[in-house]
């Protein structure tokens, strides 16, 4: 099997990966440089965290010290990118409320212009885990800081889970789409929420 490394900010954290990750398909990939790269410095992610204003979950860090996917954002230079992705979910949730009759009576009263109910969303948002951009709008939440966090697929209020943890989502993205979601998911604040409303 696999191993992440082990770095002095996440001690005694590793994290596995099965063989269907490190299939002989995806050496042969990695040596090319198609589907992963080699990782960051622990610096390199210190840097990306304080820049964004995030905690990168220890098994994420793991990950990342070990390789990052080519598919994903370089946390060293794709600033725009990045950026563009933390934004992205609030601007997805604030289109459905204005487009799709998105509102949950737990917010309270639907406010009547655009302006107020943007800011009732961005409260609600604020108070939620933040997100980490991994693979186009695919998200790790950042709470709580631990491994084994699930893997969100976000587009608008159409939120599912796309890996039960890094290391399934990987297989699922990367190896085999149609393998069946692992069990049990650990339930997200808010984000899981609107996985099960969808349901």
């Amino acid at each position: 099997m696999g191993q992440g490394n082990k770095d002095e900010g996440n001690a005694g954290v590793s994290v596995e990966f099965g063989e269907p990750i490190i299939s002989d398909f995806q050496r042969k990939r990695r040596a090319e440089g198609r589907l992963w790269a080699e990782g960051y410095t622990q610096s390199e992610l210190d840097v990306a965290q304080a820049k964004y204003g995030l905690v990168f979950p220890p098994d994420l860090v793991a990950l990342l010290r070990d390789r990052r996917p080519i598919l994903g954002y370089d946390w060293r230079s794709d600033d725009k990118e990045i950026r563009e992705m933390l934004k992205w979910p609030l601007e997805g949730l604030l289109f459905d409320v204005e487009n799709n009759a998105l509102w949950w009576p737990e917010w309270g009263d639907k406010p009547g212009t655009a302006e107020a109910r943007s800011e009732v969303l961005e409260k609600i948002i604020g108070s939620a885990p933040k997100l980490i951009p991994l693979v186009s709008h695919r998200y790790l939440p950042a709470e709580p800081n631990e491994p084994g966090n699930p893997v969100f697929s976000i587009y608008q209020s159409d939120l599912i889970y796309y890996g039960a943890d890094l290391a399934d989502y990987f297989e699922r993205d990367f190896v085999d789409p149609s393998r069946p979601l692992s069990q049990p998911v650990k339930h997200i604040t808010f984000w899981s929420d609107l996985v099960e409303r969808n349901s």
